[in-house]
């Protein structure tokens, strides 16, 4: 016979004595108490069934056959969680981790700036190239460098309170180039490919199209307005993104005078030059102004400065000529002149000895771009990393009562994409994350806006299945295998891959991506079994063969600390990044008050 059972309630029994025959009836009905469970179909909350019968067996325990009748009554719904059963929830890293971020997030919060005007400095830093699959990629390879998993690591601008995404399109491209995104961001006003400082009235390469339609840059607003201003890029200083913030050309590629067609030059001043005559093009704009110039200037790029004459090559120049100028101009020797108590340098030596009480800093440390990162032990003078500079322009900066603007370009990420070479654009990613953070930590998060974020991405992919913690420069290894994926041709690939681009080169410990360059594009797969990809010299495979790799259309990431950084949020045009930086600091009116005097 089925029994009944009792979950955690004690059985009651109505037994209290046998003296006649209705009493030994009565004393054999029973009561029984079972507990239904938390989660239960009948109820979800748990609750008891009573269940009353005769024990007409005699034996203690009341029967199915024997109940009579049965009563159900449910929990009434719970108000809160014991700590028991949130017990799985609290001790969990993960849920903790995230309440520790809820509380900072409240904090950040609490501390809104709703204020315009009350960044005393601004620094904006732009990873050219650096799209979200990127960062993630740095992200893991950061972590891992440090002995862990890679994933849950976090790089130094990731951990800002604040962030959005920008659309990078140009007017006239829906894939971007690098001119018209930073004049976006530098100017608050959108342009076409290839134009730099000048609305998209313009056409490209007519020099006379573009007069009149100069945009106003945050840093020249910051230089009216009497604040510090600075321009640092491991690219050449006059590449599209260090110069949207000081030129104005209808060609991002007239660097220098030999780059523009007679027509042109005869019209319009090429870039490099509008770099040292900075300060006399901003007062013959602006009549009256009181501006001394921008007073941090390091990159490469020196041979756009230097005469196309073997005398005037530096000690490190790679070519028999160093300089490209064809009209005998030498513009170091002309910063010089204008600047006779400025520092000029030119590799690691002169970098280490600037003084401590130096106002002017004009740095070129190489013929064309900077090295990698991870190639920079190699450079022959020697040069210093983005981090370094970003400390000493900061402290060189720094000294202005009235603050500074200053503009942080990491270049080299996209030359590293372009050349297909993951390892380099994640390297350099890590270190313009290791910039960032010095940036933090040199200035007071009451008075400085920092901005991070892209020109624009790259059609680089993280792909298959790989396993938490499997090396992000590797082959793909599933989950719980210990041996590379196979694709459908039975052949390992990589997670970490291209769109197109050159595809394939295994060179080993080649730490220039641009050697890449030397080798025809590479069409179909190949066998990756024996090949360490891990190396720096190793570049992954691509989709589609191009000469090079292409910049991709996808938003970008941009990401804020201090005064107005809360308006870094959703997704916006990139234009409104100059919005945001305006705001914090009241450039435009700051700038406008001045010129009205």
């Amino acid at each position: 016979m089925k029994k009944l059972t009792v979950l955690s309630l004690a059985v009651t029994l109505a037994l209290t004595g046998c003296s006649s025959d209705s009493d030994k009836n009565q004393n054999s009905i029973l009561t029984v108490n079972n507990v239904i469970a938390v989660g239960s179909e009948q109820c979800v909350n748990g609750g008891v069934t009573t269940q009353t019968g005769e024990d007409t067996n005699g034996n203690g325990i009341l029967e199915s056959s024997e109940a009579t009748s049965s009563n159900l009554v449910c929990n009434a719904p719970a108000t809160s969680l014991s700590s028991e059963q949130l017990a799985s929830l609290t001790s969990n890293a993960w849920f903790s981790d995230a309440q520790t971020k809820l509380a900072t997030t409240k904090t950040a919060n609490a501390s809104i700036v709703t204020e315009s005007g009350k960044a005393k400095n601004v620094v904006l830093f732009v990873g050219d190239g650096m799209g979200i699959s990127t960062i993630t990629a740095a992200r893991i390879l950061a972590g891992q460098l440090e002995g862990e998993m890679g994933e849950e690591h976090q790089l130094s601008f990731e951990t800002m309170p604040y962030s959005g995404f920008v659309k990078t399109y140009n007017v006239d491209a829906q894939t971007p180039d690098s001119a018209g995104t930073m004049t976006a961001m530098a100017s608050g006003v959108k342009t076409d490919v290839g134009v730099i400082g000048i609305d998209e009235a313009v056409e490209r390469g007519n020099c006379v199209s573009g007069k009149g339609h100069e945009l106003v840059t945050s840093l020249e607003l910051a230089e009216i307005a009497g604040k510090a201003t600075g321009i640092i890029s491991t690219a050449r200083i006059t590449h599209a993104t260090p110069a949207a913030m000081y030129a104005k050309s209808a060609d991002r590629n007239w660097e220098d005078i030999s780059d523009m067609p007679a027509s042109e030059s005869a019209n319009c001043e090429d870039i490099a030059s509008q770099l040292v005559n900075f300060e006399a093009n901003l007062k013959a704009r602006f009549n009256g102004v009181d501006v001394d110039g921008i007073d941090v200037v390091m990159g490469g790029g020196r041979r756009h400065f230097l005469p196309k004459d073997a005398a005037f090559n530096s000690a490190d120049a790679v070519s028999a000529v160093e300089g490209d100028r064809t009209d005998n101009r030498n513009l170091i020797s002309e910063w010089k002149t204008q600047y006779p108590n400025g520092t000029y340098v030119m590799d690691q030596t002169g970098f280490d000895a600037i003084s401590d009480d130096a106002t002017k800093v004009f740095g070129l440390f190489n013929e064309s771009h900077m090295q990698y990162e991870a190639d920079r032990a190699n450079d022959i003078a020697g040069e210093p990393s983005l981090s370094q500079m970003t400390e000493k322009a900061i402290n060189v900066l720094g000294k202005n009562d009235k603050g500074f603007f200053l503009t942080v370009e990491s270049g080299r990420i996209d030359h590293a994409h372009h050349a297909g070479n993951a390892y380099n654009a994640l390297n350099d990613t890590i270190e313009l994350a290791k910039a960032v953070k010095v940036a933090v930590d040199n200035t007071n998060p009451e008075e400085t806006l920092i901005v991070v974020t892209a020109d624009h991405s790259h059609v680089f992919t993280i792909a298959g299945y790989p396993k938490r913690g499997n090396p992000i420069l590797g082959k793909v290894v599933g989950v719980g295998e210990t041996t590379p994926s196979l694709a459908a041709d039975d052949m390992p690939y990589t997670t970490l891959g291209y769109t197109n681009g050159g595809g394939f080169r295994n060179l080993g410990s080649e730490t220039d991506a641009d050697v890449g360059y030397n080798f025809a594009p590479v069409t179909g797969r190949v066998d990756l079994t024996n090949v360490d990809t891990t190396t720096p010299g190793f570049h992954q495979e691509a989709l589609v063969p191009m000469s090079s790799e292409t910049h991709a259309g996808e938003d970008v990431g941009v990401y804020a600390i201090g005064p107005g950084a809360h308006l870094v949020t959703g997704t916006n045009e990139q234009s409104f990044l100059f919005h945001v930086m305006d705001f914090a600091a009241d450039l435009v009116k700051t700038a406008n008050d001045k010129v009205a005097q």
